[in-house]
């Protein structure tokens, strides 16, 4: 597959670059900095030389006087290398020194803090719509995802099987994340059915015959390999009564369809209806912050029952969304956008569906979501 360049601003300092593996992070720095002293921690031969003596580092470092971009692949792999990376940008010789992690729980345990204020810190996200461009395909993506490793694949299906075990058996079991895999598996198909959805620990844990406690910290594993998120709920000056529990979501709609069992019972509008919320909350999350980088993403949730499937919420962007799976929009489908707007009427209102026509309706944009996806940027009103 062509190389696609991605919609992404590296800094022109000390970074890391971080998020979940099959990304592209190593991809986007070989092609950005071709002539770069390049160390992947993933080889076996590296991880075994900078365990036994980070400080070799220093050594291979001083060996490439002519190299001024260094790129330590995987960092969490040999957390010990931080210190060594701390001493080396503290001597200012003109090199820059990138790190890139598919895992935040080492780093924060060994101190990234040893890099605060010397290194930013920048995630990557699967592909988006905006940069696949025409060969983006919405039934596709609602079916494998977006990540780069899986549209690479010839066998979508049987990449993203090879993807799940690669969590489950090297960044879980081999890390030693956990010590009952089985019944982390049975987690990852319970919380499956969370995806979209205000998350229930009480009843995760019932599913899994699991502790409460055990099931949080599943879930903080999740978070720190950067697989999935918690996306919490708008209160800000809030007028009614609200929801207080966070949404959950998997960063990849691949990941989740391979992951969410399905049966006679289930109807597949049930389950893609799900699929493309996910779906237009990765590519916003990715796309955000070249928007609006001060913006966060919440839900709103009332007691009584609204609810706005994402306000983005920033110095430059307030916009409530609601994403409907038909190709209709029928009255009910504004009322929960209605409620958001009599409570902050200086918001913006959208919905995005699967039909064909971009329209307005009682002040709310309606816009058809491949338009919306494709063109994101110009979609925002700002």
């Amino acid at each position: 597959m062509r190389y696609i360049d991605r919609n992404f601003q590296l800094p022109e300092n000390h970074f890391f670059l971080l998020g979940p593996r099959g990304t592209g992070k190593s991809t986007l720095l070989k092609n950005h900095f071709k002539d770069a002293l390049y160390i992947d921690l993933l080889q076996t031969d590296n991880f075994r030389k900078y365990s036994a003596r980070p400080e070799r580092l220093t050594e291979v470092v001083n060996a490439h006087a002519e190299k001024k971009i260094i790129i330590i692949d995987e960092i969490q792999k040999v957390p010990d290398l931080l210190s060594i990376i701390h001493s080396l940008i503290e001597k200012h010789d003109g090199r820059m020194y990138i790190m890139t992690g598919s895992s935040a729980r080492k780093l924060r345990k060994q101190g990234t803090n040893l890099l605060a204020g010397r290194a930013y810190k920048k995630i990557m996200y699967p592909f988006t719509a905006m940069e696949l461009k025409k060969s983006f395909n919405l039934i596709d993506a609602l079916k494998y995802g977006m990540l780069p490793v899986i549209l690479n694949s010839p066998d979508k299906n049987e990449a993203l099987n090879a993807y799940v075990d690669l969590y489950i058996k090297e960044e879980v079991m081999m890390e030693g994340l956990t010590r009952n895999i089985g019944a982390f598996t049975r987690f990852l198909e319970a919380v499956s059915f969370s995806h979209g959805s205000i998350l229930n620990i009480v009843n995760i844990a019932r599913e899994c015959q699991v502790g409460r406690k055990l099931v949080e910290a599943y879930i903080r594993i999740l978070e720190d390999l950067m697989i999935a998120w918690r996306m919490p709920v708008f209160s800000k000056r809030a007028k009614r009564q609200l929801t207080v529990h966070p949404k959950f979501y998997f960063f990849d709609t691949g990941m989740y369809r391979k992951l969410r069992p399905s049966g006679s019972l289930d109807t597949p509008e049930e389950i893609e209806g799900v699929a493309l919320e996910g779906l237009v909350l990765q590519n916003i999350k990715a796309a955000l912050p070249s928007i609006d980088d001060t913006a966060n993403i919440y839900f709103w949730r009332t007691k009584s029952g609204s609810e706005v499937d994402f306000i983005i919420y920033g110095d430059v962007i307030f916009t409530a969304i609601e994403v409907k799976s038909s190709r209709t929009i029928r009255p009910k489908d504004l009322r929960s956008l209605k409620s958001f707007k009599t409570d902050y009427p200086t918001s913006n209102s959208i919905i995005l569906y699967r039909g064909k026509e971009r329209f307005i309706r009682d002040d709310i944009l309606i816009i058809p979501c491949e338009e919306f996806l494709m063109d994101m940027q110009g979609q925002f009103k700002i």
